[in-house]
């Protein structure tokens, strides 16, 4: 394995922007990572590891320690009892291919989180959702690289810690663990799937195609068609996706906005909580979808996705996403929390 020294990361994400690398490498085995981990702790520089590129917003200044591109592969499928299937994925997969194979193969559990960029490593770290589907609720195992003792082990779902884009990757406790490998128990199905029709585009799309009883093939049709629609081509513009998490509100809250704001969507998801979606309150209740400021914008389909329309620099981007947060606490009262992760 090659130790590159400054290498520019913009390509290397969805933004494209960012500076430099002091340190750069590529893991494509176990082996590889336990010497990315030995490298760092030498130089006593830190580690960064990077899939996708899709949730990141690197800093101008670059990273001073080591970037770590995943690249570890591979994909198997495991029988199991009761109609199940363990599908175990190197963390350098790309996300969205694995879930087209699994679906190609009539596993059900993964397809309504289709077309969501990135690679298999990063989807714990952030429990990924998408049309009320957690990736939580089919994970069965992550196998983790501990940096603290150079170590491989196995995290069972509950020491995973997963709630709302939140798991023990993102905690002090976590800090140290490297996801190399994902273990997902997914369901065999031939006929119709319970597939969640909460969401007006996912209504409209099966009233639309005719469908009553939509199979997992259908559902992955179904959301990669709403999601090209409204999401940007990555390949003319530059994004993370989702910049902000959806503000999780007291039924109390939500009463209050229902009575200005009669047309306001919510989930309930625990007692006297209410998920609201933070696209609908930048567009109806801030006004801001396609709201942009120089070369930073919200993307005029979908005003969670914040947008690089090509010539913004990082220290931009931030600054853009600190004022969209001030005006949503100023006409709303919601503080609203970044999905991104800021690196260097």
């Amino acid at each position: 394995m090659k130790i590159l020294e400054n290498v520019s990361l913009k390509e290397l994400t969805t933004f494209k922007v960012g500076g430099r690398a002091r340190y750069f490498c590529v893991a494509k085995t176990l082996e590889n990572v336990a010497e990315a981990a030995a490298f760092a702790s030498k130089q006593k520089r830190p580690l960064f590891v990077l899939g996708g590129g899709s949730n990141i917003l690197v800093a101008g200044v670059g990273f001073p320690g080591l970037v770590m591109k995943m690249d570890i592969l591979g994909v198997e499928f495991i029988e199991k009892t009761g109609g199940q299937v363990e599908v175990i994925a190197g963390a350098g997969e790309n996300w969205d291919d694995l879930v087209r194979l699994t679906v190609e193969k009539n596993l059900h559990g993964l397809e309504n989180l289709s077309l969501i960029p990135g690679t298999v490593g990063a989807v714990p770290i952030q429990n990924i959702g998408a049309y009320d589907a957690e990736v939580a609720s089919a994970i069965s195992f992550v196998e983790i690289f501990d940096q603290q003792d150079s170590k491989i082990k196995i995290l069972s779902k509950k020491a995973c810690q997963f709630s709302y884009r939140d798991s023990v990757f993102k905690k002090p406790s976590g800090k140290n663990f490297i996801i190399t490998r994902v273990g997902f128990l997914l369901k065999k199905t031939e006929k119709k799937i319970s597939f969640n029709t909460d969401y007006p585009d996912v209504r409209e799309w099966l009233k639309r195609e005719k469908i009553s009883a939509p199979t997992v093939g259908d559902a992955r049709r179904a959301i990669v068609e709403i999601r090209t629609k409204k999401l940007p081509n990555l390949a003319k513009v530059g994004t993370a996706g989702s910049f902000f998490k959806n503000p999780i509100i007291t039924n109390v809250q939500f009463k209050k906005f229902k009575v200005l704001f009669p047309d306001l969507p919510g989930m309930v998801v625990g007692k006297n909580k209410v998920k609201i979606f933070l696209a609908w309150v930048l567009d109806k209740m801030c006004g801001l979808k396609g709201f942009s400021i120089g070369e930073v914008g919200l993307y005029k389909n979908q005003p969670l996705v914040m947008v690089n329309y090509g010539g913004a620099t990082s220290e931009e981007i931030k600054l853009f996403a600190e004022k969209i947060a001030t005006i949503v606490k100023e006409k709303t009262g919601l503080v609203i929390e970044r999905e991104v992760e800021y690196v260097g």
